[in-house]
């Protein structure tokens, strides 16, 4: 819940002030790249898409500070946070934990990484997804509720980020569901990083 109107999406007019950023992990079995297809089990019921912009950690952190927490990413993709709408509906329904609504295999789509040298400023990108071809989410990072240096420095004072570690950093409005046959596809500043079917 990185963008006001995303967190409107989801919960209406019900009152959500996020003091700090909301943080949850994924296995890496979740992990999907290289354009492989993403798989829906059957059992799960509806699964959305939900676009984000991915960091990738390229140093070893522990309590960063948030001055310095740009000296811990290298570079940048659009990745694809899937979610078991109808799982984390119910997890959340009982107060349960939601973690394998978020956490099964293919969940985590993570697109070709850009070099930050190649891009302008971390919070004045552009991204977005493409659902059989027409464009159903658009994010600016101008528009996070907690900018990337913050989410990184947060993060490590709970955990060690290690080199390699990936940071989703929340999605726009738009989320909706994905089916079998589907073809989607990432921006980042209008270059095409991400090229995947559901399967």
């Amino acid at each position: 819940m990185n963008y006001a109107e995303h967190t409107k999406e989801l919960h209406g007019d019900e009152k959500i002030e996020n003091k700090e950023p909301v943080i949850f992990l994924k296995p890496d079995s979740a992990l999907l790249k290289d354009g492989k297809p993403m798989f829906i089990p059957d059992f799960m019921g509806r699964v959305d898409y939900e676009t984000e912009l991915v960091v990738r950690i390229c140093r070893l952190g522990k309590t960063i500070p948030q001055r310095f927490a740009h000296r811990y990413y290298d570079a940048v993709t659009v990745g694809i946070d899937f979610t078991a709408r109808d799982m984390q509906r119910e997890a959340r329904g009982k107060a349960n934990p939601w973690f394998i609504s978020k956490g099964f295999d293919g969940s985590a789509t993570i697109g070709d990484f850009v070099s930050l040298e190649q891009l302008p400023d971390i919070q004045n990108l552009h991204f977005s997804m493409d659902l059989d071809g027409q464009t159903v989410q658009k994010g600016h990072t101008a528009d996070m509720l907690f900018k990337v240096d913050e989410i990184v420095s947060y993060v490590s004072q709970f955990m060690t980020l290690k080199i390699g570690d990936l940071i989703f950093t929340g999605t726009p409005v738009g989320v909706g569901p994905v089916h079998p046959d589907q073809h989607l596809e990432g921006y980042l500043e209008g270059q095409k990083v991400l090229d995947f079917y559901v399967r």
